[in-house]
């Protein structure tokens, strides 16, 4: 299963390897370097990145995504404010409070960190890891992603994350944890300077289940330094239950 998995999950990131490849030297980011240069990429709504690849010393971003699934069952609100600082030019770090309702549930940290461009310049890539502790068993739960995003033109981007998660799933002696290949694909077009939109799609591949999550979103500028994201989509849940509308929203605050 995992193989088949495996090989479904990476379709995209060849695609977008592809499409960007070209015959030029990787530029890497190294002392002195700047990241004035590189690709700026959108960043999906749900599956949240540390700042964008390729991010500058001392930015720093305050914003709380939601989750609104559209059932009739009760189902929680997924919500989660969190901090992000980048710390050294193409470098972050992320502290996040994921609640469901008004339960605390876990704490996130993550590190994310940029390699550096490709293809001329029209592609750039990077790592992400984050790791969380459940709020009630302090049970921890990994992940860690290979990033690439890419331009094809001045409108058109795609970001896709390619990568594991190792849960922190309690589980009886002898049974096998659900560990599971994770990739995201987004794609994005730029309608004006304050404008985007796109489509993104998650998927966890596990051993137990597999689900996903389609999001299309818009991204709007609101003021120099603040912008709203929202989406309508649907979502296959991980613990069970039928395939159902989701709505989105993540405030975003830079300073």
């Amino acid at each position: 299963m995992f193989k088949t998995a495996w090989r479904f999950c990476c379709a995209p990131l060849l695609a977008a390897c592809f499409l960007v490849s070209a015959p030029a030297a990787a530029q890497t980011l190294g002392k002195g370097d700047t990241v004035g240069n590189l690709p700026l990429i959108p960043e999906p709504m749900v599956f949240d990145m540390v700042r964008p690849l390729g991010a500058k010393r001392g930015e720093l971003e305050v914003n709380t995504l939601a989750l609104f699934p559209l059932r009739s069952d009760g189902q929680p609100v997924d919500w989660a404010p969190e901090i992000e600082y980048a710390f050294a030019d193409g470098w972050g770090f992320e502290f996040e409070l994921p609640f469901e309702n008004g339960t605390l549930e876990s704490y996130k940290f993550a590190l994310q960190g940029t390699f550096g461009a490709l293809a001329n310049n029209r592609a750039i890539h990077g790592v992400q890891y984050f790791t969380e502790i459940d709020a009630h068993t302090g049970r921890l739960d990994h992940t860690l992603v290979y990033i690439l995003g890419a331009r094809y033109g001045d409108k058109w981007s795609s970001l896709t994350m390619v990568g594991f998660n190792i849960p922190n799933d309690l589980r009886e002696p002898g049974e096998a944890r659900d560990d599971a290949v994770l990739v995201n694909h987004s794609v994005f077009k730029e309608l004006g300077k304050n404008n985007i939109i796109g489509v993104e799609t998650n998927i966890r591949a596990g051993r137990d289940r597999t689900s996903w999550l389609v999001m299309p979103q818009v991204h709007q500028k609101l003021m120099e330094n603040l912008m709203l994201q929202a989406g309508l989509g649907a979502q296959r849940p991980r613990f069970g239950g039928r395939v159902h509308p989701t709505a989105g929203v993540r405030l975003i605050r830079e300073f």
